[in-house]
């Protein structure tokens, strides 16, 4: 990330259990309170179904699941990112979408080899903000592999 000296990187931070991640603002849709979600037979535990938002419709992954966290209860706080990759369109289910940040690459460093139980293959770097560690996400390496079983 050096090429970008100097420049910041705005995101969308959000919560998954206590811990805080963040996605390129470029790269979210739109955030949502969760709607009525239909199961799709035959996806991985993950893949919580599909939605319709706006005429659209939309799979839905619970990031908890993802990232091998214990599931949580939905609450008022709990909210779907919207996120466009490669013309797809999916949506993360999170704890709470907190807000939109404006990170100093400088303060972005490479990702440790595990933050807590997410893989490092699905995290780009973290960054110190004040007392914040955000965990910036890999869209693509989240995404990818949706159809694999969960590899141990």
């Amino acid at each position: 990330m050096a090429e970008l000296q100097g420049t910041e990187l705005k995101v969308i931070v959000f919560q998954l259990k206590d811990k805080e991640y963040a996605i390129p603002v470029q790269q979210v849709r739109s955030i949502e309170k969760v709607h009525h979600i239909t199961r799709v037979p035959r996806t991985p535990d993950f893949v919580k179904g599909v939605i319709n938002l706006r005429g659209v419709v939309t799979p839905i992954i619970d990031l908890r699941k993802r990232f091998g966290l214990e599931e949580a209860a939905l609450s008022e706080n709990t909210r779907v990112i919207i996120v466009t990759l490669d013309e797809i369109e999916v949506g993360f289910i999170v704890d709470a979408a907190n807000d939109v940040v404006d990170i100093p690459t400088e303060a972005i460093e490479p990702a440790p080899e595990v933050v807590d139980a997410v893989q490092v293959d699905y995290i780009n770097g973290v960054a110190k903000i004040g007392k914040r560690l955000l965990i910036l996400l890999n869209l693509e390496k989240v995404l990818s592999n949706r159809e694999l079983k969960v590899e141990k």
